[in-house]
């Protein structure tokens, strides 16, 4: 790690911390609204009489164009004293039918990300920026869901299907048109200079060759251990021979990287790894579109907004994706993205 962070700056001659004045989070998080205004016709405004748990929450109000409200949403951005680690999106009311009425989401999204100080607002890395987009994306789901039962609503959709809201929402911050809407320096106002999106784009894939296998590697493994039923005798052989087609690096006798694996032994991941990597697959084809008709263009939005966020876990995922898309999807746009084409 030390010597691919050494070769990182050699190569692109690119430091994170020039970055963090173009991104000031209100300027992010107005930036993931204007986006969302842009492609899903809603609104986002403040409003602060709604109750919340903590003074650093802050609380809206989604309205569609119509003024109608599609959601309450909820932000809670830095750390605290008996705050878990991490970002996650969670639900307080999911979406759902009862008694005729329509009744709307609360959702909330939580960071933790760097205060702000006297001097200083909270400026955040690149990686904290898509990490914000990734929970908004779930977010979207949670907030435009439209079914009847809340089992069903939102983000209640099968597993390797859940991550393709929240990823494809990373592929803006990469995109001149998208950036020139919120990364701007926070003192000067100034608009980030082109050759800094380049560098960001161009480092962007910088191993994604070992990543690719190192995922690749460990979705086998898993499917190889759960994927049928059988007695083994020697834990080392069984995962050298699973993960045979991936290894880069020649073998280390007292590694095992089984041992360590607790996605699948006790974090609710067993055979169902690989939905990290189906996940990108998925939302590399679904930005593919975008590109190709124009990044905020709003039948794509439109048709990505009905068939996928909004229809939660009613119909079978595939099924969605291709009244979306039109197509099944393929691993064409991931690999081209990965700099691996």
């Amino acid at each position: 790690a030390y010597y691919s962070e050494k070769l990182k700056q050699k190569l692109f001659n690119f430091d994170d911390e020039i970055l963090k004045p173009y991104f000031k989070l209100e300027n992010v998080l107005n930036g993931a609204f204007t986006i969302a205004e842009k492609l899903f016709g809603i609104t986002f405004k403040e409003v602060f009489d709604i109750d919340k748990y903590h003074e650093d929450v802050q609380t809206f109000e989604v309205l569609d164009f119509e003024g109608e409200l599609v959601a309450i949403f909820y932000s809670d951005f830095f750390p605290r004293k008996g705050k878990r680690n991490g970002a996650w999106m969670t639900s307080y009311k999911s979406q759902a039918v009862k008694n005729g009425i329509n009744e709307r989401p609360h959702v909330s999204i939580v960071c933790n990300f760097t205060p702000p100080t006297e001097t200083k607002p909270s400026l955040l890395t690149f990686n904290e920026v898509t990490t914000l987009f990734h929970e908004f994306g779930h977010a979207l789901h949670g907030m435009l869901a439209n079914t009847t039962y809340p089992s069903l609503s939102g983000t209640s959709v099968y597993w390797d299907f859940v991550e393709l809201p929240s990823q494809v929402m990373e592929n803006w911050c990469y995109e001149p048109e998208a950036l020139a809407l919120f990364a701007k320096h926070y003192e000067t106002g100034e608009i980030i200079p082109q050759e800094y999106v380049e560098k960001i784009k161009e480092s962007a894939s910088f191993l994604e060759g070992m990543a690719t296998l190192r995922q690749l590697s460990f979705g086998i493994l898993d499917m190889t251990y759960h994927g049928k039923s059988q007695t083994i005798a020697d834990v080392k052989a069984f995962e050298k021979q699973a993960m045979e087609g991936t290894s880069l690096y020649p073998d280390v006798a007292e590694n095992c990287m089984s041992t360590s694996f607790s996605h699948i032994f006790q974090g609710g991941y067993s055979s169902g790894y690989y939905s990290y990597k189906w996940a990108e697959v998925l939302d590399a084809d679904a930005f593919a579109y975008f590109q190709e008709k124009g990044i905020f263009n709003k039948e794509v939005a439109t048709k990505f907004k009905d068939n996928v966020l909004s229809k939660g876990g009613t119909e079978l995922p595939m099924e969605l994706y291709k009244k979306f898309r039109g197509q099944e999807p393929k691993a064409d746009a991931l690999l081209k993205r990965a700099g691996l084409l």
